[in-house]
């Protein structure tokens, strides 16, 4: 028995969902996602709830019963108030432009690092060392944040950097420190 694909889903006010085929369509004042519905796994709305079902217990479908909620759970969170991941550069010389829809990176190498975003994510600079990425869609803004972050992983000797807003990184003392203290 799945937990998760049982649980209500509730609907904010402005956001409609709707079943053409095995696609359902989630539309918000954000924008429009669409979430495939698997073979055997259905959807019933009764005002603004919603309750997804299987149509038997077999384990295929006992395991995607959760995640087909959980993913038309995201769309109708993404469409409505959407998605934010805030990253900062930590250390001498980083620095982050946006030109264009790219993002162009300076992060200690011989040369910049362009990431392009995925469709729908809009990637912003506050400061030169703090950006943000946004988006309707949970998996495509997590999924660059993680390109991004990938380009220049926080060290845990200096904390030198890409790491997310609040993330914190596990600090190890050098060899000088270790030998000082014997």
């Amino acid at each position: 028995m799945s937990r998760v694909g049982n649980k209500l889903l509730p609907l904010p006010s402005g956001v409609t969902v709707t079943l053409n085929g095995s696609v359902a369509t989630v539309k918000g004042g954000k924008g429009e996602l669409h979430v495939t519905m698997p073979e055997g796994i259905s959807f019933t709305q009764e005002g603004s709830v919603i309750t997804v079902t299987r149509a038997n217990d077999s384990t295929e479908l006992k395991t995607l019963h959760g995640t087909t909620r959980a993913n038309l759970a995201n769309a109708v969170v993404g469409v409505s108030q959407g998605y934010k991941k805030e990253l900062e550069l930590v250390g001498i010389g980083f620095r982050s432009v946006v030109k264009g829809q790219d993002l162009v990176l300076t992060v200690g190498y011989s040369h910049e690092v362009t990431i392009t975003p995925l469709p729908g994510v809009k990637i912003t600079v506050n400061e030169n060392t703090k950006l943000s990425v946004e988006g309707v869609d949970k998996q495509a803004v997590g999924q660059v944040a993680a390109a991004i972050r990938a380009v220049r992983k926080p060290e845990p000797y200096q904390g030198k950097g890409i790491r997310y807003k609040g993330e914190y990184i596990r600090r190890k003392e050098g060899k000088r420190a270790a030998a000082a203290g014997k």
